[in-house]
């Protein structure tokens, strides 16, 4: 029901957004692919290749040596996980990996919980160091740039502390637990116990710590890169450097608690408004159609896989996925 939600609000963004434009710009949609640099396009689609090993290398990584998986099964792990994120709500696909451990041997639930838990919130750091980058280099200042520059700087270093810091970890899920609702305030403390048990297992390994941490923030220079190119792809033009500033963004609003199928819809907003100085609405439209397509061809990619899955999928509990992976 909430995927389904999720489908009918980002359709009616971007139908909204389409309508708004008008038919002439709606045209040029079209026209704007049919120009396209093929050369390009092809080059960015397959960015979701590199980007799709360097992520199954880092999983391998995050495994202790006594369940360290295989490189091949890496990569199905975390493309059926991307197909089980357009179907399962709020990213779930991800936690699945935790069960896929597992139910494959590789790890008891908790590790593995704490293991997908670490590897999502290396990517949201990762993400907000490189926004905090582009936008210390931004040359852009106004009175809303420094609004989202302390507040990304902000989620930053709540982040890094959160990582860093049990006892922080301890007060921050303690203090959200007594005001959120009671339902997710017991998922709160269940959750704590396992961001406990991550903090101690990847602290007691430097090496790992770094090499993880290092991986995670190189990933996301690539998907800031393919970004970037999908721009040349459309033939429009932005310096680099402030695409390190403004694709962060745009990721960010599609991460936003609004119930949208896979970002489609805020993201696509966000473009058309952050890079309005750049090129016209119809190619940040063409911008947001290709950064969906960023989700899709990995959730294609797993769809051969799934049916190995099918079996642990059926029978898991949707509503307490966390809890029974632990």
């Amino acid at each position: 029901m909430k995927k389904i939600l999720s489908l009918i609000v980002s359709v009616a963004i971007l139908g909204f957004m389409y309508w708004k434009i008008g038919p002439e710009n709606r045209g040029k949609l079209l026209d704007i692919f049919a120009q396209c640099d093929r050369l390009w396009m092809t080059l960015s689609l397959g960015m979701v290749i590199p980007l799709t090993l360097f992520t199954s290398w880092r999983l391998q990584q995050l495994m202790p040596k006594a369940g360290q998986l295989g490189f091949g099964e890496a990569n199905k792990l975390i493309l059926v996980a991307s197909v089980l994120n357009l179907i399962l709500p709020s990213k779930m696909g991800d936690i699945a990996k935790a069960y896929f451990l597992r139910d494959r041997g590789h790890l008891n639930g908790s590790l593995a919980l704490s293991l997908v838990v670490f590897e999502k919130s290396c990517d949201m750091l990762s993400l907000l160091l490189w926004c905090v980058f582009g936008l210390a280099i931004y040359p852009r200042k106004d009175g809303v740039f420094w609004l989202m520059t302390a507040a990304v700087a902000g989620m930053l270093v709540c982040g890094c502390l959160l990582l860093g810091s049990k006892p922080f970890a301890q007060f921050f899920f303690k203090t959200a637990g007594r005001f959120a609702p009671k339902k997710i305030g017991a998922k709160l403390a269940q959750f704590a116990g396992s961001w406990g048990e991550m903090h101690d297992y990847f602290w007691a390994s430097k090496a790992r710590l770094f090499k993880v941490t290092a991986t995670s923030v190189f990933i996301w220079f690539l998907h800031l890169l393919q970004i970037w190119m999908f721009i040349l792809a459309l033939r429009a033009s932005v310096p680099f450097v402030r695409n390190l500033a403004l694709s962060p963004l745009a990721i960010l609003a599609g991460l936003l608690p609004v119930p949208t199928f896979g970002g489609a819809g805020t993201r696509d907003g966000a473009l058309v408004a952050l890079y309005a100085p750049y090129f016209a609405t119809p190619v940040a439209l063409a911008l947001g159609l290709l950064c969906t397509a960023r989700y899709l061809l990995p959730a294609i990619g797993g769809l051969p896989f799934i049916g190995q899955y099918f079996g642990v999928v059926k029978s898991m509990d949707k509503a307490g996925l966390s809890s029974k992976a632990a």
